[in-house]
């Protein structure tokens, strides 16, 4: 999700976690391409002036891996547009008989856990590849402030705790992929990757 040119603007973002996430995210998408699967291809267009996601800015658009990626599947692909934290597509996953939706992309506590809630909610197996999402240092109320690393932590808590989403790896959902043992996914023609 949302795996953007605008999100390498540190000065605007401040410091990220997971430098292996970029890596982690090209490495599922290449497979799930390769593999026959559903591709879903997500954008954030800001309406905020000065955002770093804003259409017409060169941040809007996406990180070269993935550009590179776009149109390389055998499987369906989908792009998609929001302004909003959400991207699920009930819709279209039920339209294709999908049920499990494998989550990766930026950011962890924002997009990708939105819209993990979302997914849980609506009945589907979600995982999320905690590996393959970074976030960045967050400041809340009462000026209470959370390292990247420490809100990646608290998504992971409360979407596995809670029901919503089962956090995996990259190696294990490479490892399902590939036709390993693991019992990461269920089915190569009933999950589709969101990035």
């Amino acid at each position: 999700m949302d795996v953007q040119k605008g999100f390498d603007e540190s000065e605007f973002w401040g410091p990220r976690n997971n430098p292996d996430a970029d890596e982690n995210i090209a490495s599922l998408i290449a497979t799930w391409q390769d593999t026959d699967r559903p591709v879903v291809f997500v954008r954030h267009d800001s309406n905020k002036p000065g955002s770093p996601l804003r259409t017409g800015y060169e941040g809007n658009d996406f990180k070269e891996y993935v550009e590179e990626r776009r149109g390389k599947g055998r499987g369906p692909e989908l792009l998609v547009t929001k302004s909003v934290n959400s991207a699920f597509l009930d819709d279209w996953l039920k339209a294709a008989g999908i049920t499990q939706a494998v989550l990766a992309g930026i950011q962890t506590n924002m997009c990708v856990e939105t819209t993990a809630r979302m997914g849980g909610n609506l009945g589907y197996d979600v995982l999320v590849a905690l590996d393959a999402t970074h976030t960045f240092d967050l400041t809340g109320p009462n000026g209470w402030r959370l390292k990247a690393d420490e809100l990646a932590r608290a998504s992971a808590v409360s979407l596995h705790g809670g029901g919503f989403a089962r956090v995996v790896t990259t190696g294990e959902l490479l490892a399902a992929a590939s036709g390993t043992p693991s019992g990461t996914t269920r089915s190569s023609t009933r999950s589709c990757m969101s990035a």
